[in-house]
Order: structure tokens, then C-alpha cells, then sequence
């Protein structure tokens, strides 16, 4: 799961009380900022083992900070309150926070078990890298309905064009493509977290641009005011 993990960030950015757009892209992929900056720093590890699944050689056999459901508990809490203190927006922290820990159950369908509940086992994940035939087909209806419920419920702010959609829709299909077609790396190197890093940091920040091109439409405005 790659560009899927934006979906949930798509899908509640059309909340009025949402955060931006760009900041649940990074709530999105929080937990993979956060192993890939643990990997770098050597507190948590990967290795690449060719043929360790059909889709790619990731051997995440180290990840308890970020990649177990508690894990992922903590960092969805303490991704909310960083969204809570500065604008004291109750509902749109609880989704922000909610967007992070969405990370978990999407990688429950892909991952080899390599996935915890605490940071022990028992080893958990269903799999579907293993069958790319259901987890590509699987990644874009999820990512294609995400966009476009989220394209049902905001408008374009006035002045604004497309291009802000169409970058976006660009940078994640290109970013998609790398990850399927390009060639597999033999052996782990840093700069495969470095550009992990760099990629989720630039679907961000897209985001960012559209979130600040659209809004949500006038009755789910309203609908949100009684609450």
C-alpha cells in the first residue's frame, strides 16, 4: 500500500472542520515518516530479501514504534493534539488523529505478517503482496473513489483552477508507477529512505495546494455548523 494510505486523508478533508488537506497527507503517511527517520537513525530496521513477497523485497522485520497498532494509537494521539493546541478544533484534531491510525489497517491487507499489535507477536498481515492481481487493482479503487467522493463534496474557491487536482493526480500516479515498474533495489540502501521521505513530502505539499483551492460545498457547510 502506497498511494491507498492517502485515501482516508481524501476522504476526510471533505469534513468543513477538516484540517487541510495537506496536513492529513501527512497524517496519512505519518508512521512512515516517522520509521523511515527511525531507519535512517537505526532505531528500527529493514532489509531487502529479493522475492520475500511477488510485489517488492521489503523485509520490515523491526518496526514496534511505528508499525504496531499501539504504535499507531500514539502517534494518531499525538498527531492530534499538535493539530488541537494551535487551533483548539476539537473535531478536526479527532480526524486528523483518526487519518494517522487508518495507516495500520490498510497494511494489514498487504504486508507479509510482519505487522504487531504492541511490538511482539503474535506477527499479523493478510498478505496481498503476494498477489499483485488483487492488491494493484485493490490500491487504485481505493485511491480513484477516494479522490472522487472528495471531488463530490468540495468546490473550487473562485479564481482557482485545475491544475492544483491535476498535479496532484500526476505526482501520485507517477509516485505509484516507481513503486510497481521501477526496478527493485538488491540491497537496502539509505537512500531509499531518504526518497521515500522525499516523495510523501511532495504529495504533501500538493495537497496542501489543493486543500487551499477547494472547499467544502455550501450544504455540507451548513450541516456542519449544527454540530
Amino acid at each position: 500500500m502506497f498511494i491507498g494510505h492517502f485515501a482516508p486523508a481524501l476522504v476526510a478533508a471533505a469534513h468543513p472542520k477538516a484540517p487541510n488537506l495537506g496536513l492529513l497527507f501527512v497524517g496519512a503517511q505519518l508512521v512512515d515518516f516517522g520509521f523511515f527517520a527511525f531507519v535512517l537513525a537505526g532505531i528500527e530496521h529493514l532489509r531487502i530479501v529479493p522475492g520475500i513477497t511477488a510485489m517488492n523485497g521489503l523485509d520490515l522485520y523491526h518496526m514496534p514504534y511505528t508499525h504496531s497498532l499501539a504504535g499507531s494509537l500514539v502517534w494518531g494521539a499525538a498527531f492530534a493534539l499538535l493539530i488541537h493546541a494551535p487551533t483548539k478544533n476539537a473535531v478536526g484534531a479527532w480526524i486528523a488523529g483518526a487519518v494517522v491510525v487508518s495507516h495500520w489497517p490498510l497494511d494489514l491487507l498487504v504486508h507479509r505478517p510482519d505487522l504487531t499489535l504492541a511490538g511482539s507477536p503474535p506477527m499479523l498481515g493478510f498478505g496481498l503482496w503476494n498477489h499483485p492481481a488483487i492488491a494493484m487493482p485493490l490500491e487504485i479503487l481505493v485511491i480513484g473513489g477516494a479522490v472522487l467522493f472528495y471531488l463530490s463534496r468540495t468546490q473550487a474557491k473562485a479564481g482557482s483552477g485545475r491544475l492544483p487536482l491535476v498535479l496532484l493526480v500526476v505526482l501520485l500516479a507517477a509516485f505509484q508507477a516507481i513503486d510497481w515498474f521501477g526496478p527493485p533495489p538488491e540491497e537496502f540502501d539509505p537512500s531509499i529512505a531518504v526518497m521515500a521521505l522525499l516523495s510523501y513530502s511532495i504529495a504533501a505539499l500538493a495537497a496542501w495546494w489543493l486543500g487551499r483551492s477547494r472547499e467544502p460545498r455550501k450544504d455540507a457547510q451548513q450541516s456542519a455548523a449544527t454540530l
